[in-house]
C-alpha cells in the first residue's frame, strides 16, 4: 500500500506543479484574475493531498485498511474537486460548458473532509 501511496502522491505532485505552472503561464492571459484564483485553489487542494498520501505512506500508526480507506477517499476527492475546478475556472475559455460540473465540486470536498476524519479515527483508536 505504501507504495500505491508514494506512487498516487508522485502524480499528484508532478501535475499540481505543471498546472500551477500552466495557469501562472498559460493561462494569464485568457483567464480573468478570479478565475485564475479559482484555477489555483485546484492547484493548492491538489498539492497539500500529494503532501497528505506521502505523510500517510510513511505512517507507522495508521493500519493498512485506514490507509487503503484514505487512498481511495484522497484519489477521489482531489479528481471531483480540483478536477472539477480546473474545468469550471476554464469554462469561459474553452468551447464546452462544463457549469454541470458544479454540484460535484463540494462532493469532492467532502470526500476530502472524510479522508482526513478517517485519519483522525484511526489515529484516536489506536492503543
Amino acid at each position: 500500500m505504501n507504495k500505491k501511496l508514494v506512487l498516487a502522491a508522485s502524480v499528484l505532485g508532478l501535475f499540481a506543479i505543471i498546472l500551477g505552472a500552466f495557469g501562472a503561464h498559460g493561462l494569464k492571459k485568457i483567464l480573468t484574475a478570479d478565475e485564475l484564483i479559482t484555477f489555483e485553489t485546484g492547484v493548492k487542494y491538489q498539492m497539500y493531498h500529494a503532501l497528505f498520501l506521502l505523510f500517510l505512506a510513511s505512517n507507522t500508526l495508521i493500519s493498512e485498511s485506514a490507509k487503503k480507506m484514505i487512498y481511495y477517499l484522497v484519489l477521489l476527492g482531489v479528481l471531483f474537486f480540483s478536477g472539477s475546478i480546473y474545468l469550471l475556472a476554464t469554462n469561459n475559455a474553452t468551447a464546452i460548458d462544463f457549469s454541470f460540473l458544479g454540484p460535484i465540486t463540494p462532493i469532492g470536498g467532502l470526500l476530502l473532509i472524510l479522508a482526513w476524519g478517517k485519519l483522525f479515527a484511526a489515529v484516536l483508536s489506536k492503543k
